[in-house]
């Protein structure tokens, strides 16, 4: 029992720490996705997601789902789906989201010297989870389609849908750190 206790105080003591490491985990989630969207392979397979987004569909050229006989598995390069892909704008729409998303990450690291700035970019990063997790709404391929067996629909995420949920972690911790930020930035006032 008292190494039970020992180990409730350790734990009791380590918000600092967990907050630290929250608002790192989010940088680097922030920084490394949306860096990657400048790689097609990236773009190409955030398509569903958009295509299906009443929200963003009018970015892209072609409507969904005319995105299914185009897309290329990962590693993967068929020429025909490229160009595909280069007419519907896809690669430039990812561009601009990946710079949003790095930007994103950028205010987050401005902490230690604008706790403000960070604020508001833990405030964007949150508004940003909530349209990601509107995709289990209206990306059909967010569940696992009915293929023959009985498994399929609601609650059977696939893999794009186990990749949306975690969204809800990370709206969690921008919230988190939105308002660390933003008792910083109070402080710093007072």
């Amino acid at each position: 029992m008292h190494l039970y206790s020992r180990f409730l105080t350790l734990a009791a003591g380590s918000e600092r720490l967990g907050m630290t490491m929250t608002r790192l985990g989010l940088i680097l989630v922030l920084l490394w996705i949306g860096g990657l969207k400048i790689f097609k392979y990236e773009a190409d397979g955030i398509v569903p997601f958009v295509a299906n987004s009443p929200l963003m569909s009018f970015l892209y050229k072609h409507p969904a789902p005319e995105y299914k006989t185009h897309m290329n598995a990962e590693g993967q390069l068929v020429p025909q789906n490229r160009a595909w892909h280069e007419e519907n704008r896809t690669y430039p729409f990812a561009y601009g989201l990946g710079a949003v998303i790095v930007l994103y990450g950028l205010l987050l690291c401005l902490h230690p010297w604008s706790p403000g700035l960070a604020a508001v970019g833990s405030f964007l990063v949150a508004v940003m989870s909530l349209v990601t997790l509107s995709f289990l709404i209206t990306t059909p391929e967010s569940w696992v389609p009915a293929l023959g067996d009985t498994e399929h629909g609601f609650p059977y995420l696939s893999g794009r849908g186990r990749l949306v949920v975690k969204d809800a972690i990370m709206l969690g911790a921008a919230l988190i750190t939105m308002a660390d930020s933003a008792r910083a930035a109070l402080a710093r006032r007072a």
